[in-house]
């Protein structure tokens, strides 16, 4: 296969998608390594579900709906949903490649092929990143143990209010880590606000703050 026969194929109408896809994915993992990524969220995160961790872990609630389910059945609750959808579309892209090199079949067939083979992709991810659980489950994506975060101080990256979930960055030595947090009392806190973590749910996974250390 040329270079040129790669691209054409690689940037098919129906590759394109996957290639660019996969080419920011690429971006975002060179970008992480060499400078770290830290972006400013603004979501509303009570959906039943608890991401904990720079990555996102997803952390199911007690009464996780469907959706919740079907992520905890791929180890989403274990494995960086970073590494998961990265790896997947990987799988993807290279599936969907080589059934045009090999079938060449028509356009709507090939788009249509798209939704299986990213669903074989993630149960193969799935497979693949299983002897690995163990080792997520130790630690966090960058290796290192679990920190008591009680009494730290960070900055909240959403504003939550009465039992609303949000995001709070807190620094530990020069690297950023991020927690899913609500409000100590339901009372409001904005965006870009400093707050203290004074308790812990020890069941949901998730932190207690207020603007003022009262445990």
């Amino acid at each position: 296969m040329t270079y040129q026969e790669f691209i054409n194929i690689a940037f098919s109408p129906v590759n394109t998608v996957l290639s660019v896809l996969l080419i920011l994915a690429l971006l975002y993992w060179v970008f992480t390594i060499i400078t770290g990524l830290d972006i400013d969220v603004e979501i509303d995160a009570d959906l039943g579900s608890d991401l904990n961790a720079p990555d996102g872990h997803l952390h199911v609630a007690d009464d996780p709906s469907e959706f919740i389910q079907f992520l905890k059945f791929l180890n989403l609750d274990i494995v960086p949903i970073s590494y998961f959808v990265t790896l997947s579309l990987l799988f993807t892209w290279v599936s969907s490649f080589y059934l045009e090199v090999y079938f060449s079949p028509k356009i709507w067939i090939a788009a249509v092929m798209i939704l299986p083979l990213f669903i074989v992709s993630m149960l193969f991810t799935k497979l693949l990143l299983k002897p690995l659980n163990p080792f997520f489950r130790e630690i966090n994506h960058k290796g290192e143990k679990p920190h008591d975060f009680l009494g730290r101080q960070g900055r909240m990256k959403s504003t939550i209010h009465g039992d609303k979930t949000g995001i709070l960055e807190v620094f530990i030595g020069s690297d950023p880590m991020t927690l899913m947090v609500k409000s100590k009392g339901g009372e409001k806190i904005d965006h870009g606000t400093t707050v203290f973590i004074v308790d812990e749910d020890p069941h949901r996974k998730f932190y207690f703050v207020a603007t003022e250390i009262r445990f």
